[in-house]
């Protein structure tokens, strides 16, 4: 049965900020995917701890703002030094239960002075080794206020039963050239991660699978103004602001023809599960393979740079 997987998306709302919380939860999503037999779970883009909703809410552009930067502070304190095994717990699972995990994270990391934060897609699979960690490679618009812009290290895929399996974060979806990287390595199961709301997965997610003639699964988080906790920095001035629904979900998984297997799901938190055959995957390769026969790679050529970046090399004497 090597063809088949099963999966669970994981549509649920942070605790916001806080790190151990969210963790917890996110452990208990995997516990419940485990009882349901499911091979592979997903979780939303920054879900932990995340997503710094208060950027568009309390002027986050302005200069020098004692308000921007407590909370930017807040948020560092609660993002994942990866370095410091932060992520054990959820790996431990992952072997236990022998489910391998993406998990969308915001990242503290070392190899970039611990100070900086990126939205990383971390991969760990099924014998809870941590993969690979794909630092987003260029924020959108107001994140860029918070998030630092990533690089190539993490476009990788991996071997899941039949499926080869990568993944980029929310608005790296509307990049071709990242999605060719995948493609070119056998990408034929894409995940794509995303803060929240169908206004982002409703589109993008059957024309990756079309394009692409993969599965397709969209995870979004959840996120109402009553999930943001008390003892939040500046609360007052964030709740002043928001909308009563900052992330609707929209969850959804389009057949490797472009057609829903799963239509985007609104308002529901929980786990989303669902069976994919490889067999399909296949099928559609009979007419258009992006990197396959349908491809001139004598006219064009892609070139991909995945050296992780660091802003200082040492060379001691021993």
């Amino acid at each position: 049965m090597n063809n088949k997987l099963k999966v669970a998306l994981a549509q649920i709302a942070p605790v916001w900020l806080d790190k151990e919380a969210t963790i917890k939860k996110i452990e208990k999503q995997i516990i419940d995917a485990a009882e349901e037999s499911c091979e592979l779970i997903v979780f939303g883009e920054g879900l932990l701890p995340g997503y710094p909703f208060w950027i568009a809410l309390t002027n986050g552009a302005a200069w020098n703002s004692s308000v921007q930067k407590e909370l930017h502070a807040h948020y560092v304190k609660n993002s994942i030094c990866i370095e410091k095994g932060e992520l054990d717990s959820i790996c431990q699972l992952a072997k236990k239960h022998q489910m391998a995990i993406y998990l969308g994270i915001i990242e503290r990391p070392e190899d970039r002075g611990g100070h900086s934060i990126y939205a990383s897609l971390v991969y760990i699979d099924q014998e809870g080794i941590i993969q690979s960690v794909h630092r987003k490679l260029q924020p959108t618009y107001d994140e860029r206020l918070t998030w630092a812009p990533g690089d190539g290290n993490g476009l990788q895929v991996h071997p899941l039963k039949d499926f080869t399996v990568g993944g980029l974060n929310c608005w790296e979806n509307w990049m071709p050239l990242p999605r060719a990287s995948l493609y070119g390595q056998g990408e034929n199961l894409h995940i794509a991660v995303w803060p929240g709301s169908d206004h982002n997965t409703k589109d993008i997610t059957r024309f990756i699978a079309r394009e692409s003639r993969s599965y397709v699964i969209s995870v979004s988080s959840l996120m109402q103004k009553t999930d943001f906790p008390e003892g939040t920095p500046h609360l007052d001035k964030i709740i002043a602001e928001a909308p009563d629904q900052l992330a609707n979900g929209g969850s959804c998984i389009a057949s490797p023809d472009g057609e829903w297997l799963v239509e985007p799901v609104l308002h529901k938190e929980g786990l989303i599960i669902e069976t994919l055959d490889f067999n399909r995957v296949l099928e559609e390769r009979q007419n258009f393979d992006a990197v396959g026969h349908y491809s001139r790679p004598d006219v064009t050529h892609l070139q991909v740079n995945r050296e992780r970046q660091s802003t200082v090399s040492f060379f001691d004497n021993e």
